[in-house]
């Protein structure tokens, strides 16, 4: 399942995490304005997905858009899920955000360490 990630990038999901993730979302209070348009934003921007015989997946022209997407990729593992971003804006990112990296504190990670 692909559908637009944060910071500009796409989300690729096993269909079973991203059904996880949809149930998670769609739990959330109606009332809440932030809620309804991560929900909407979720159910419109995702498209199925199913690796051709070489594990190759064609990535809507809409979706290369919203990433920003050049000749140049990135696919990066994120834990239970990737993350495809444009290589120039995952070097900006990783330079804009290895100070944050490397003060993660406890607190800020919910006791991971």
């Amino acid at each position: 399942m692909v559908t637009k990630g944060q910071d500009h990038s796409l989300a690729v999901y096993p269909k079973e995490e991203f059904t996880a993730l949809a149930r998670r979302a769609a739990a959330a209070s109606r009332n809440n304005p932030q809620a309804r348009a991560f929900v909407r934003a979720l159910a419109a921007s995702t498209d199925e997905q199913r690796p051709d015989t070489q594990g190759r997946i064609t990535l809507s022209a809409e979706h290369r858009r919203y990433a920003n997407l050049s000749k140049d990729c990135v696919v990066i593992g994120s834990v239970d899920f990737l993350e495809i971003w444009d290589k120039q804006a995952w070097e900006s990112y990783l330079a804009e955000n290895e100070e944050d990296y490397s003060l993660a504190r406890d607190e800020s990670l919910g006791g991971i360490f």
